[in-house]
């Protein structure tokens, strides 16, 4: 039977987390043996789908000083990404320093966020990066995650791929960002995919993975829902949309069906996987549809930066913009908010 309800009506109940325990923490996703029956049991319904996803926007909205609460949220939820053949470590430094202070002074005090402390939630690179990246964060708390597996497109050898998650993870990233070999979804080779993400996994050791689906060239919601199943049954504790590259990134009606996803695998295994969406999210407004989707459908325990992230740099600039209106009633010139 399928397992992932997507009713077109009111959200189904969000995960049942033990009460007063909001800051809840868990163990990492160890996996579990591939399930075919349960994976080729899947079948996605488009129409109901895209319908749903076109309430995320509508159902639920946030002003004023709550707005400002929420995109100050979303800060936290960022992973400040770099991922350029142009790449140089001044740029590198550069963005580190954004992710340890990603707010004017000016700013954080008009808002009365001082204590808050607040910082991005990763700095994304290449792996010849992840040694400036980790210098440069050093004794901020901040993560350092690599790309890698051949990334973007994951066709170089099992043997390398795997090689390059050990490189990065002993050069001191603290998260690994693989990505799948999308052919082995469009032909239903599900046993290939599950070995593969299962031995990523174990390359990574303590350092958390991130499986990149690259959902714009998995061609049917139906692949996104059973590659997103296996790879949280292979270990996976994160399920990310893209890698930026594809022509079509993270999209609502792509991200409900993983985060339902994440909520029917946390419903039977116990397991907390969390989600990324990445590619395309430039505005705040986008950013507040995704914290959307989290509340109604997993709750606010998954608006954690250790269950979500978004996988973004160009959101910051607006979410600042944003941020400065609230406070002074003016949007600002896009200089005062630069980027590196």
């Amino acid at each position: 039977m399928p397992t992932l309800k997507l009713e077109t009506g009111p959200p189904a109940p969000v995960p049942t987390i033990p009460r007063g325990t909001p800051g809840a923490t868990f163990a990492r996703n160890p996996g579990a043996s591939l399930d075919l029956d349960r994976v080729l049991s899947l079948r996605i319904n488009r129409s109901a789908v895209e319908r749903r996803a076109a309430t995320i926007p509508t159902r639920r909205t946030v002003k004023k000083q709550w707005q400002a609460a929420w995109l100050l949220r979303a800060i936290t939820l960022m992973d400040l990404t770099t991922l350029s053949g142009d790449d140089t470590p001044g740029t590198v430094r550069r963005l580190c320093a954004k992710a340890r202070h990603p707010l004017r002074d000016d700013l954080v005090r008009a808002l009365g966020a001082e204590r808050l402390g607040i910082t991005c939630g990763a700095v994304c690179v290449y792996h010849a990066m992840v040694p400036t990246a980790v210098d440069a964060l050093a004794g901020s708390g901040i993560p350092v995650a690599a790309v890698s597996t051949g990334f973007p497109a994951g066709l170089s050898p099992l043997s390398t791929r795997i090689t390059e998650v050990k490189e990065s993870v002993a050069a001191g990233a603290a998260e690994i960002d693989i990505v799948i070999t999308r052919a082995h979804v469009l032909t239903g080779n599900w046993e290939a995919l599950y070995d593969e993400v299962r031995a990523f996994r174990d390359a990574c050791g303590d350092s958390h993975m991130k499986a990149i689906l690259g959902t714009g060239d998995l061609a049917t919601l139906t692949n996104v829902a059973r590659a997103s199943a296996v790879a949280m049954m292979a270990g996976a504790d994160f399920i990310k949309t893209s890698t930026g590259k594809e022509s079509v990134n993270a999209t609502l009606p792509v991200s409900l069906v993983m985060v339902r996803a994440i909520r029917d695998y946390f419903e039977q295994t116990g397991h907390a996987v969390g989600y990324k969406p990445a590619g395309g999210i430039r505005s705040a407004k986008n950013a507040l549809e995704y914290l959307y989707l989290m509340k109604e459908e997993l709750g606010e325990r998954w608006m954690r930066k250790d269950l979500f992230r978004f996988g973004a740099s160009g959101l910051l600039t607006d979410i600042e913009r944003q941020l400065d209106h609230f406070t002074t009633g003016r949007y600002a010139a896009s200089y005062r908010e630069p980027m590196p």
